[in-house]
Formats: structure tokens, C-alpha cells, sequence
């Protein structure tokens, strides 16, 4: 009985050495290096916004200066009290936080959208809007991407605008050169459904995994590659552990800035218009710079031993073959009109693949 107790004892001591040292007890992200110049306490209105990345990347970094121009234009008025590093959570729940009117904001990844905002899958179909230029275009189309922001809308939060983080490949554990290479990966994808279905579609091995549980993930080996960007691997440290990339360029990365309704709407008329021009202004600067950013983190990499890789042109247009299935697939769901939609196109998906110059 002694010994027993003694047993029971020691696993107790174990598990509790665990728990102090497992991730939800480490040390959190320090925000010093970006705090606010100004005492923020006399703010009339305040705003939570997440994200779940490092504000070093460019496009994460628009929440610090979205709250420093908010500021600046309304004379200390509204506090946009911004939280990168995944401190609020992973990007599905921020995002039932968000809608509950718990935080007010939130720069949430495409890949992760479409969870309350099917619409928003437009960006991630394979090969559509897969460049920074085709990305502009996107922008500039009025109507389509006034439609594209509206996906959201029916769940009382509204879409303003977007920054990105690059083009989306496969850092790897392994070189990945052709498709039989990369059929023996286990690629992570985030919790989105138009990728799962796009990875399937290949033959890849998919797994779905919440951002904070990647660098874990990727020591143990769970998971052998990451569906990404360079710039993004490159910032979080993924290089250490996967020492090769190879282009896909299938889409762009998003950070889609979107509020809680009802927040923005109780905002007197005067600041809602400066809150909204604030947020386009900045990410129109940051979508700039953010072009820089990815061809400097490219260099940075490769200077540091990254191997980087393209596949065979038939390979490519292989994959292509198989993208155009989420294409099909989720046609229904980003052609879905709600309530509050003012343009009602017909075919929503094909007004932009035509606008876009997509081919199967």
C-alpha cells in the first residue's frame, strides 16, 4: 500500500513538472518592442484585434500601425489594442470570440475565413489570384472585391481590408523536387477546406493542425512539411527544422482584417469613417511593402543554407489539374448570396476566374 502511494506520488510530480514546462505554461511573447508611444488610458473607445503570427512579418505588423494612425486621426480617441503572437488563441476560436463580441477585431488568415465566411475560400482555390500582381488586379476590381469583403457580413462581422504574407509553397524536412517526392511528406494545412481538399485531390498527405501547434509538431515529427510561405517560415524559425523549399506559388497569403458589426456601428458617423480609412489606407502601404519583405526573407534564407527548388513544368501543371477540383467543388459556397449582399451576381466564382484570366 506504502509503495503504492509512493508510486501514485511520483506520477503526480511528474505530470505537474509536465504541465510547468509544457507550451501552456511557457514563457509568453513580450510585446515591448512595440509598445505605443502615447498612454493609451484616456481612450474613449477601445478595440481588441488578434492575429496569430509575429508582427515582424510585415502584414501582421499593419494591427500596431493601424493603432498608431487610429490614434494619431482621432486625437486619442480610440485605442486599438492589438494582440499578434496567437496570445487570444488559435485563429477558429478568436474567431467565435470575435462574433460573441468578446474582442472587437481580428486579422485572420484566408486559409482560416472561411470557417464563418465561406466566400472568403475564393483566394485559396489553387492557381486563381496566385501572384502579388493578380492580387493588385483583385483589389482594384470594385465590385468583385467589394463582394469578396461582404463574406462575413451575415455573421454580424464586417471585412475591410487585406495585407498579405506571401506566396504559398512547401517547406520541407526533405527535398522536394517532383510529385513522388512530395507525395511522402506530411504537409500541415491549416483548418480550412478548400486546402484539405486540394492536398487529397494530389495524393499528399494532409494535416490539418492550428498554427501554435506547428513548432512541436515539426521537432517531433509529426508532420514533415508545411503548406506556407517563405517569408512566414523564414520570420517564425521553420527553417531550422526544415532546411528546404520548393515554389508552388498557388495562392496568396492573407491577413483579412475584419470587426465585430455592431462595434463599428456604435462608433459615432465621423469616427467610423476615419476607422475605416484608417484600415484601408495602412493596408494599402503594407501590401507594398510586404512585396519588399518576401524577396528580402527569400535572400535571408538562402544566405542562411535553405535549398530552394521549382518543379518540372509538367509537374506544376499536374497540380494545376488536380486545384481546378476546389474549384468545382466549392463553387456553391463562394457563389452563395446573403441579405445584407448589394451586388447579386449569378456566378460569382466565374465572373472572376473570367476577370482574372483563370484556365482549367
Amino acid at each position: 500500500m506504502i509503495r503504492n502511494r509512493k508510486m501514485v506520488i511520483g506520477w503526480v510530480i511528474l505530470v505537474v513538472i509536465g504541465l510547468w514546462f509544457s507550451p501552456v505554461f511557457a514563457k509568453k511573447p513580450s510585446l515591448d518592442a512595440w509598445k505605443p508611444d502615447f498612454d493609451p488610458s484616456g481612450a474613449k473607445y477601445k478595440c481588441i484585434v488578434s492575429n496569430v503570427s509575429h508582427p515582424v512579418i510585415k502584414g501582421v505588423y499593419a494591427g500596431f500601425a493601424m493603432r498608431d494612425e487610429l490614434w494619431k486621426r482621432t486625437n486619442g480617441q480610440i485605442y486599438l489594442d492589438f494582440k499578434p503572437f496567437s496570445m487570444l488563441g488559435g485563429e477558429v476560436e478568436v474567431l467565435n470570440q470575435l462574433q460573441m463580441g468578446a474582442i472587437q477585431g481580428m486579422g485572420v488568415s484566408s486559409v482560416a475565413a472561411t470557417n464563418l465566411g465561406p466566400r472568403f475560400g475564393l483566394i485559396n482555390l489553387p492557381f486563381l489570384i496566385n501572384s502579388f500582381d493578380k492580387l493588385d488586379k483583385f483589389i482594384g476590381s470594385g465590385k468583385l472585391f467589394d463582394h469578396y469583403m461582404m463574406a462575413m457580413d451575415h455573421q454580424g462581422i464586417m471585412g475591410l481590408d487585406i495585407t498579405g504574407y506571401g506566396n504559398y509553397g512547401w517547406a520541407t524536412t526533405t527535398p522536394v523536387r517532383n510529385i513522388q517526392e512530395a507525395k511522402k511528406v506530411k504537409f500541415r494545412t491549416a483548418e480550412a477546406a478548400v486546402n484539405q481538399l486540394f492536398y487529397k485531390e494530389c495524393g499528399f498527405n494532409p494535416v490539418v493542425m492550428p498554427w501554435p501547434d506547428v513548432p512541436v509538431a515539426l521537432k517531433q515529427g509529426v508532420i514533415t512539411g508545411l503548406d506556407h510561405t517563405p517569408m512566414v517560415c523564414n520570420i517564425t524559425k521553420k527553417f531550422e527544422v526544415c532546411k528546404y523549399y520548393t515554389y508552388l506559388d498557388y495562392a496568396q497569403g492573407l491577413f483579412i482584417w475584419i470587426f465585430n458589426k455592431a462595434w463599428v456601428n456604435q462608433l459615432p458617423a465621423d469616427l467610423q469613417t476615419t476607422f475605416k480609412a484608417v484600415v484601408h489606407d495602412v493596408c494599402a502601404q503594407i501590401r507594398e511593402q510586404t512585396k519588399i519583405q518576401e524577396a528580402v526573407e527569400i535572400a535571408k534564407a538562402s544566405k542562411s543554407g535553405i535549398l530552394f527548388y521549382t518543379l518540372p513544368e509538367e509537374d506544376l501543371a499536374w497540380i494545376k489539374s488536380k486545384g481546378n477540383a476546389a474549384h468545382v467543388k466549392y463553387a456553391g459556397e463562394i457563389n452563395k448570396l446573403y441579405p445584407g449582399d448589394t451586388y447579386r451576381p449569378a456566378n460569382y466564382l466565374k465572373e472572376v476566374q473570367d476577370f482574372m484570366g483563370y484556365t482549367e
